[in-house]
């Protein structure tokens, strides 16, 4: 028997799915990356072993739980505990002397997912003596993958590798020493929660909510076109405050951006930024 082969996308079906999720949802991507948008839209095709794309359209107008499911397809972004370890160190050598001088640590990740990095952010603020001043808001557009950053529940298997991260971000202690092990899940420390906000935030339609000394943005820039990178970049400028300072991902760039000019690089490796005076 002959196997039905999966649809093949073009670029008129990416723009009708931008306007279906839009229709139904009020999510608008019309804006981010197109090649992005075409590569995760035929991955959920392909997961989802579709074959007739009239009938995907229809599928998803009479079910919103479907429409939810190709959102999440598309927004979700890979991360682990203390991901590129050396922009971890990077925080420790260079960011932590001037944050240190601050009376109350303000710290925004955006596009945060399932949270690992926000915990990573978490002990290294509590390794240099930083955690009590600090409070750290964690925004996704994606509800579920926050429901898992909030609960602080991750499978075990997922942790295998990241000890290696954690000792080569120059972490003094040991990376278990911030979780307990049950059923095959590992459990962040409370104490860790404590000082996280989790919240939905859409970088494409929301607007600054805060002043901040510290924003983490990594690769998420990367998914939208050139004119919503500028639009959220200049709204990240709006958030930090005097000598804020704003890490994105190591393949995004400040340059040719309506705030270049207004940045001051502190490490170009891994695209580190401080407000200029």
């Amino acid at each position: 028997m002959t196997s039905i082969p999966f649809y093949k996308i073009g670029a008129s079906e990416v723009d009708e799915l931008i306007m279906l999720i839009n229709d139904y949802s009020g999510y608008d991507f019309s804006d981010y990356s197109m090649p992005s948008l075409h590569r995760r839209f035929q991955r959920y095709i392909d997961l989802n072993k579709i074959s007739d794309f009239k009938q995907l359209l229809q599928d998803l107008i009479n079910d919103s739980a479907m429409v939810n499911n190709l959102i999440e397809e598309v927004t979700v972004n890979v991360t682990e505990m203390f991901r590129d370890p050396s922009f971890f160190a990077a925080i420790r050598s260079e960011l932590v002397p001037q944050l240190n001088k601050l009376p109350l640590i303000k710290i925004w990740h955006a596009g945060c997912s399932t949270g690992e990095e926000v915990y990573s952010m978490a002990i290294l603020l509590k390794e240099h003596d930083l955690f009590d001043k600090s409070i750290i808001y964690a925004t996704d557009i994606n509800q579920t993958v926050l429901d898992v950053a909030k609960s602080g529940k991750y499978n075990i298997e997922s942790f295998k590798e990241v000890e290696i991260n954690y000792r080569e971000s120059e972490g003094n202690k040991k990376l278990s020493d911030y979780y307990t092990v049950l059923n095959g899940e590992v459990l962040m420390n409370d104490e860790l929660k404590s000082k996280i906000i989790f919240s939905t935030h859409n970088l494409v339609s929301d607007n600054a909510f805060n002043q901040f000394d510290l924003i983490v943005c990594r690769n998420v820039l990367i998914y939208f076109n050139k004119s919503l990178q500028d639009n959220v970049l200049q709204m990240f400028y709006n958030s930090l405050t005097e000598n804020g300072i704003l890490a994105i991902g190591s393949k995004e760039t400040l340059m040719f951006s309506p705030i270049e000019s207004k940045m001051q690089v502190i490490n170009s490796q891994w695209k580190i930024w401080k407000k200029k005076v």
